[in-house]
């Protein structure tokens, strides 16, 4: 079983720590939603988690290894992920972006096989996108670059996957779709997954595990019954919540959430 774990890391970007002290763990068979208000250090921990950003303090290691010290494509077959924004600058065809995740795959000097290519169009399928396997990316509407993003994820086939707010630009159905399919592939291929939601009743719904975080710091983490309590809203949102349960699963529900200021009028 393959481990992404942080230690007591602090990064940033040449000003003041956008992360203090952060210690966070990801294993296989697990869907974790990252939760906390903007600006609390969401993307800053998934890129130090993701090689994209190294900390200033701390550790992060893959599989008990520092994650600096591993060939990129060796760690590219072991962890993905799936940034906030990708300038789709150049126009490729939707098919052959999502085959560039089979790239930390392939033998060298060596082309795709006939299996790189079946893997590709099964994540296209999965993402709801192969109709648009021959469109270039360039004139993709944002929803379906993300679902090409997450496509191109899905064929890298890794043991772990970051995702930084994976359902955005996304209208309600693709939402739960694509929630769906990730929870499914911690169930099915035992993936683990970490994701960055802003919807918190999303997270409540197909989260196994929640870490909520404010200023750079994580002040709540367990299963979302034990997360999502009004205290720890006061606390990370500064909003007064009503938490309830959802009548039809039985996971916990926002019905109402109110600014701090607000409630005090």
């Amino acid at each position: 079983m393959i481990e992404l774990a942080a230690d007591q890391i602090s990064a940033g970007y040449g000003g003041p720590p956008v992360l203090q002290g952060v210690t966070v763990r990801l294993g296989q068979g697990e869907l974790a939603g990252l939760i906390g208000p903007n600006g609390c250090g969401k993307s800053t921990l998934l890129r130090c988690l993701s090689r994209a950003l190294r900390p200033a303090a701390g550790t992060v290691r893959l599989d008990g290894r520092d994650l600096a010290a591993w060939p990129p494509r060796e760690a590219a077959r072991r962890l993905a992920f799936v940034p906030q924004q990708e300038p789709a600058l150049f126009e490729f065809r939707v098919r052959d972006l999502v085959l560039m995740g089979r790239h930390p795959h392939l033998e060298p000097w060596r082309g795709e096989t006939d299996r790189d290519y079946a893997i590709a169009a099964q994540a296209m399928a999965d993402a709801d996108i192969a109709h648009l396997a021959d469109r270039p990316v360039t004139q993709l509407s944002g929803g379906e670059h993300r679902r090409v993003l997450l496509a191109r994820a899905l064929a890298q086939q890794t043991p772990l996957l970051l995702l930084d707010e994976p359902t955005a630009h996304l209208d309600i159905t693709h939402q739960a779709d694509l929630m769906t399919l990730v929870r499914e592939q911690t169930r099915r291929q035992g993936q683990g997954v970490l994701a960055a939601l802003h919807d918190l009743n999303q997270a409540a719904e197909f989260c196994d595990r929640l870490i909520l975080m404010r200023a750079g710091r994580i002040v709540a983490e367990g299963a979302p019954e034990a997360v999502l309590t009004a205290a720890n809203l006061r606390l990370a949102y500064d909003a007064e919540a009503q938490i309830g349960a959802n009548p039809v699963t039985g996971r916990p529900m926002l019905f109402a959430v109110h600014g701090e200021r607000a409630a005090a009028d």
